[in-house]
């Protein structure tokens, strides 16, 4: 059983949205604000629709946290739907007094619509698309803040930023400095706070601005032509302690979990890590990171193509993920499919929807990376509050550099404050 667990609940019309976060350890510094910063990322970028107008998400914390810190005792989140006046009668948790209204039979091809319903039994498709809707991602956001909050506590940061719309394709060598995560620098040469406020600048989450603008360009045309448009993301960790995961069964593997986490958010279709699909193309050495020794540094890379995990653990050096989200399945020009009330051809039925969605997936896959790492550095480190914690994993650290496989100034956990 994992160490930190987490549940979401709702229905994206339904009153609201819930999360549990159980496996917590006391004394983390956690706040509504801090949660809610991350939801409202979530919901701006380039192209999205109206639905992100209308709901302006905010948190609040029903249990698990008192005067700004957890208790150890689950956490308990709400986000309320400020939509659900409009669909109270529709979406009622008691009978229907207009049954058939807002009724969906046709099912929507690229959703969890069709699927669903043969698998549950609902002629009504409504019951399915509430939710598998997108709309659940917000509670992932609210508990990852809450595992962010951890990691952050141990030194462990965490950004995410757009790397291709369409066929255009971001260069990102040339934001090599102050980030070099992909060539293996310590997190004392990141500034991650300075990245994040630059990709947060940009509405496409881009580090490139040419190539934003010719993303910005690629979705303008999709909406004009009543389409939608997916992207790549990719999601840095710095600071990873080497260790987490294991390689000794298939489900304590940690880029699998990492890799089931980016492929459980919606519309998600591929996930790699490092320089990932390239590696099936090239050579042994060109693949993989040779390993070097110095007084200064301990154990180093020179590169980091693996993206940090060998094994199925991490190696030490940032972990690197990238992930494919396919272009957004509601489409202005319904596409064809079944009605299966009559079993006769029909336009898929259209909900409200954006032209593009992907600048709000690095902030979803921020949240699922960080769930994941604070899970792991719980097996590892263990504790019931966060001082426990941390005291594991600078005896853990001091350890290593005590063997000089760490530079004795190396990487340690953050004060109770951070």
């Amino acid at each position: 059983m994992p160490s930190l667990r987490w549940f979401t609940a709702g229905e994206s019309h339904g009153p609201g949205l819930t999360a549990i976060v159980e496996g917590m350890p006391a004394g983390v510094p956690l706040t509504a604000d801090q949660i809610t910063y991350q939801l409202r990322r979530r919901q701006l970028g380039y192209g999205r629709g109206k639905r992100q107008q209308i709901e302006q998400d905010t948190v609040e914390i029903l249990g698990g946290v008192r005067d700004g810190r957890t208790l150890g005792s689950p956490i308990a989140m709400l986000v309320r739907n400020k939509d659900w006046p409009n669909w109270e009668n529709i979406m009622s948790v008691g009978p229907i007094t207009e049954p058939g209204k807002r009724t969906l039979t046709r099912p929507r091809p690229g959703h969890a619509d069709l699927a669903g319903g043969l698998k549950y039994g609902h002629e009504d498709l409504r019951n399915v698309l509430e939710r598998s809707s997108a709309r659940e991602t917000a509670m992932r956001v609210a508990a990852g803040t809450v595992a962010r909050q951890l990691l952050k506590a141990l030194g462990i940061e965490i950004f995410g930023h757009v790397i291709e719309v369409g066929p255009v394709r971001a260069e990102t060598e040339r934001f090599r400095q102050p980030w070099d995560a992909l060539k293996g620098e310590r997190v004392q040469t990141v500034d991650v706070p300075a990245l994040q406020a630059a990709i947060e600048e940009s509405d496409l989450r881009v580090l490139d601005p040419e190539a934003e603008k010719a993303m910005k360009q690629f979705i303008d045309e999709a909406r004009d032509s009543l389409d939608s448009v997916g992207g790549i993301f990719e999601v840095v960790a710095v600071g990873v302690p080497p260790g987490l995961g294991s390689h000794v069964q298939w489900d304590r593997r940690l880029d699998g979990l990492i890799a089931q986490a980016m492929m459980s958010i919606q519309a998600m279709k591929g996930v790699s890590f490092g320089i990932g699909f390239q590696a099936g193309r090239l050579v042994g050495s060109q693949v993989q990171d040779e390993i070097f020794w110095s007084r200064e540094r301990g154990l180093y890379r020179e590169t980091n193509r693996l993206g940090g995990l060998e094994g199925g653990m991490t190696n030490g050096e940032p972990v690197v993920v990238r992930v494919a989200m396919k272009p957004i399945p509601t489409l202005r020009k319904p596409l064809r499919s079944v009605d299966l009330a009559t079993l006769t051809p029909f336009d898929a039925a259209r909900e409200r929807s954006d032209t593009a969605a992907i600048a709000a997936t690095p902030v979803i896959g921020e949240a699922m990376l960080a769930l994941v790492l604070a899970d792991a550095c719980l097996d590892k480190f263990g504790g019931d509050s966060l001082k426990e914690v941390q005291r594991n994993y600078r005896a853990y650290l001091a350890e290593l550099a005590e063997r000089g496989w760490l530079p004795a100034e190396g990487r340690q956990p953050l004060d109770q404050e951070a």
